[in-house]
């Protein structure tokens, strides 16, 4: 039972610091993402998921599969929420669960886009998926 997948294969399980860092996490994952080449806006890539008492790192595509909407999940989703959640280790904000899950694919950080907390009110912030909501 220890080993069940309760993210049904998606995501990258992660442990939290301290109990308090839920909220941190879920406030600068809002800050991570792809920026839209004519205005300041960002679209928010990656998602915090508890569930049963464990955590995972989620690109938004990977909820909607949760959902059982259709897969359009790519590589380059993938490498991009892979570096997403090493980012968020490195800023030890999380460890990763599973070492291996995060090293096959990455992708450049000039790929995605990272505002600072002092940056953030001077641009959108959007997320293309919102959790518990329907």
């Amino acid at each position: 039972m220890e080993n069940e997948n309760i993210f049904r294969g998606v995501g990258i399980e992660i442990s939290l610091p301290t109990p308090d860092s839920f909220l941190k996490i879920k406030e600068t994952l809002t800050r991570i993402g792809i920026s839209s080449r004519k205005e300041k806006k960002l679209y928010q890539t990656c998602h915090i998921l508890h569930k049963q008492g464990r955590y995972a790192i989620l690109h938004f595509k990977e909820l909607f599969i949760l959902d059982g909407k259709k897969n359009t999940f790519t590589e380059e989703d993938l490498a991009r929420r892979n570096t997403i959640v090493n980012l968020l280790e490195e800023w030890e904000l999380v460890s990763i669960v599973h070492k291996n899950s995060t090293e096959s694919v990455l992708a450049p950080i000039n790929q995605i886009k990272i505002l600072s907390h002092k940056e953030k009110s001077n641009w959108t912030l959007e997320a293309k998926y919102n959790i518990g909501k329907k």
